[in-house]
């Protein structure tokens, strides 16, 4: 009788960013968790993958999902406030990018072969990013105050301050 490690291949990805954790086949699992880069205030691109649909399931935290309109530019940007557990599309040749908290995780299903070959990159404009941070202010009024990004925990007690904030 084979044992549990040759039936099973169990695989966490606890570190900042993105990290591809499965590949098999024609398709791929990763992880995206909090990275300084993704706060809503650092954003300054969109991509899009022209091969393949993308899928994102908010597995903890908070995750807005951007969403650009437009083929050869960014024309107009929406904003998805991702619930946990439920499956996010992002259909081929959508421009998109994504803000998370600092507690946040998502996993990632995408093909094994996207990279920057088929996903191309768009700065966004300066009154795009300015977008960005007002629907993420919209979408999360208890993580922006006073113009200030304030990071509080979920689980935080009555009259608990949050301990980290950063500069807008």
């Amino acid at each position: 009788m084979a044992g549990l490690d040759a039936l099973l291949d169990v695989r966490d990805y606890q570190g900042d960013g993105y990290r591809p954790l499965v590949d098999f086949g024609g398709w791929r699992v990763a992880v995206l968790n909090y990275i300084e880069e993704l706060r809503a205030d650092n954003l300054r691109a969109m991509q899009r993958h022209d091969e393949t649909d993308e899928v994102f399931v908010l597995l903890r935290g908070r995750c807005i999902l951007f969403l650009g309109e437009g083929q050869d530019a960014i024309t107009a940007v929406h904003a998805s406030d991702m619930e946990s557990f439920k499956i996010y599309t992002v259909k081929k040749s959508v421009w998109h990018t994504h803000t998370l908290t600092e507690d946040a995780m998502v996993l990632i299903v995408e093909n094994r072969d996207t990279d920057v070959h088929n996903s191309p990159c768009r700065p966004l404009t300066d009154e795009q990013s300015r977008d960005i941070v007002r629907l993420t202010r919209g979408l999360w009024p208890e993580i922006w105050r006073d113009d200030k990004y304030i990071v509080c925990p979920e689980d935080m007690s009555p009259g608990q301050e949050c301990t980290h904030s950063a500069s807008d």
